[in-house]
């Protein structure tokens, strides 16, 4: 299995950069981990984009829409898709405007990591930092405490 980022926007903050850096190689030492960030244009063309790099796998899409997990319900829902046998996960956070509402319906699944709004490179700190927090709960190491 694989986590696979998929995002739509520039990487323009250095600083944020080196930490999502950071977080991707600490997740990384779970299970294989990759970004794939598409370049902006309008909604419909960053929707077809998305659809051609997701295959072979599930969507679950970020969206303020979507359901909100504390960081152990997260872990026992990653958890879940790993023991499935799903080949990939993608993670998809959209572009300015959102996703297309093709993408939107091709989600398996719409988490919201919050319902406020945050800059791009801020949702990828976030989830990634996310996403490294649960699989360290999973794994029963002390990065996280409740």
């Amino acid at each position: 299995m694989k986590f696979i980022f998929v995002t739509v926007g520039k990487q323009n903050d250095s600083g944020v950069d080196e930490m999502i850096t950071d977080y991707t190689k600490r997740i990384s030492r779970y299970i294989q981990t990759e970004w794939r960030i598409l370049p902006n244009s309008n909604m419909e063309k960053e929707g077809e984009q998305i659809l051609k790099t997701i295959s072979d796998g599930e969507m679950i899409l970020l969206d303020n829409r979507g359901k909100e997990f504390t960081t152990i319900e997260l872990a026992d829902f990653l958890e879940k898709k790993m023991i499935s046998g799903s080949k990939n996960i993608f993670f998809v956070i959209g572009g300015a405007y959102g996703v297309s509402e093709e993408v939107f319906k091709k989600a398996n699944f719409v988490w919201s990591l919050s319902k406020l709004t945050f800059p791009h490179q801020v949702v990828r700190l976030l989830l990634s930092e996310s996403i490294y927090r649960a699989m360290s709960v999973i794994k029963k190491e002390p990065y996280h405490h409740e």
